[in-house]
């Protein structure tokens, strides 16, 4: 059996999740990580992700996470996020109402933040999306970060 490590869910609504676990996989600012008991300490922003954990029976779960934080330290990890979702508890049909919001929004030009704004839910639904199983297009998957172009 592999070593285990305790690992915590926190979102402003909920204790999403609590247990001892194998391994965490989820995406970073600057890419993908995988962590694993006696992992060397960090701290990075999270973005929006499948959350990959691997329970204490080595089964994978799999969950959308939001924007966040991950602290690793002291052989314990720690996710703080703006949203945790099991697959099974996102609701396709609200995601692709963000999806169009966002875009509207992004099509019709706006203030900066308004833009950027944009940018976050449009990948925050595309990823919903994606972990449920829904088609999303390859443009607006890869939703970049200057809200189509414009500084």
């Amino acid at each position: 059996m592999a070593a285990l490590f305790p690992f915590e869910v926190h979102t402003p609504h909920r204790l999403f999740f609590n247990e001892p676990v194998e391994a965490v996989v989820l995406t970073l600012i600057d890419g993908e990580v995988a962590v694993y008991a006696n992992h060397v300490p960090f701290t990075a922003p999270v973005v929006p992700c499948l959350l990959r954990i691997k329970d204490k029976k080595g089964s994978w779960r799999n969950a959308f996470a939001a924007e966040g934080i991950l602290e690793v330290k002291e052989n314990k990890a720690v996710l703080i996020s703006e949203a945790v979702e099991w697959a099974g508890e996102i609701d396709p049909q609200r995601a692709e109402k963000a999806k169009k919001r966002a875009e509207e929004i992004l099509r019709d030009g706006g203030m900066k933040i308004e833009m950027e704004r944009a940018v976050s839910s449009l990948r925050r639904a595309n990823m919903r999306m994606k972990i449920k199983g829904v088609e999303v297009s390859e443009a607006a998957a890869n939703a970049d970060g200057n809200a189509g172009g414009k500084d």
